[in-house]
């Protein structure tokens, strides 16, 4: 009976389990929908600010702003690496940290999240910076982040500027991508993003020739404007990748966390065959004893 006892407690302590990771799993997929909402309110924003750009880059010169300065030879990088907080979010942050590793050997690091933080500093990383976020992402978190990102460009202290995070590309896959953020690429202004995952489907390239038909009065210069609304441009741009990081954080985790309910329910079921055979057993043990005294006293 002792081994039936322990078989008994294990299947409570695992339908507990199970319990626990389906609640996570719920909390997961309302965060992440929530992640989604938050990054596709900001579109009417993105695409109006990406449209007066496209403008503006057609009445300065490319290089009338030192954001977009393209600056020669390979100097020192910095690299903003976004991870998360909390673990239970299966591979996540362990790919994100194999992809900094080969693409960006060399580059000092600003972090958000706890998980790569210290990774890379037990690796020996220069930590510039540490930033912790809330949930959901507030606007107003990104612009002291693209600040000293941008401090750290104008100063000339790094040549190169990038964002290192996990694009939600859907529910079940996230990819561990680096892009560029500084020097800003004139070129690509306004451009439709391919890491824009949580908006896919609303996000669309912007419409050059719409927005150069329009006929705008900048004062009191271009040039001033375009000092104005560059920073506010990377500060989406870290926005944005705070959201899709927030996103993956929370879609992975609830698929890892459905995928232990399901283990832990299966193992429920693995756990009761066991143990109502090792009862049928019990029971057919006791009834030969009973046969037998019987058979005996005949």
């Amino acid at each position: 009976m002792a081994n039936l006892r322990d078989i008994r407690r294990r299947i409570k302590s695992v339908k507990n389990t199970a319990q626990i990771t389906r609640a996570m799993q719920l909390v997961a997929a309302a965060k992440m929908k929530k992640a989604q909402d938050q990054a596709l309110s900001g579109r009417d924003y993105a695409d109006l600010l990406n449209e007066v750009l496209v403008n503006l880059k057609e009445n300065v010169d490319e290089d009338a702003h030192p954001l977009l300065e393209k600056r020669e030879g390979k100097g020192k990088e910095l690299i903003l690496v976004v991870s998360t907080d909390k673990g239970l979010c299966g591979a996540l942050n362990t790919n994100l940290g194999k992809k900094v590793r080969a693409d960006a050997p060399n580059a000092d690091v600003v972090s958000v999240g706890r998980k790569l933080r210290t990774q890379l500093g037990k690796a020996g990383r220069n930590m510039l910076a540490d930033f912790e976020v809330k949930d959901p992402v507030p606007f107003a978190e990104a612009r002291p982040i693209a600040k000293l990102l941008i401090k750290q460009f104008l100063d000339g202290k790094y040549d190169k500027v990038s964002v290192a995070f996990t694009n939600f590309v859907s529910t079940l896959t996230q990819e561990p991508t680096i892009v560029q953020l500084l020097p800003i690429s004139a070129e690509k202004l306004g451009e439709k993003r391919s890491y824009e995952g949580v908006g896919k489907g609303e996000i669309g390239e912007t419409d050059h020739a719409k927005a150069l038909a329009k006929d705008y009065l900048f004062e009191p210069t271009a040039e001033d404007v375009l000092d104005t609304l560059l920073p506010l441009y990377v500060n989406f741009q870290v926005y944005q990748t705070l959201v899709e990081s927030r996103a993956s954080e929370h879609s992975a985790r609830m698929v890892a966390m459905k995928a232990a309910t399901d283990n832990a329910n299966k193992f429920i079921k693995e756990l009761t065959l066991e143990y109502n055979k090792l009862r049928q057993a019990a029971i057919t043990s006791e009834l030969l004893e009973i046969t037998t005294a019987m058979k005996a006293m005949e």
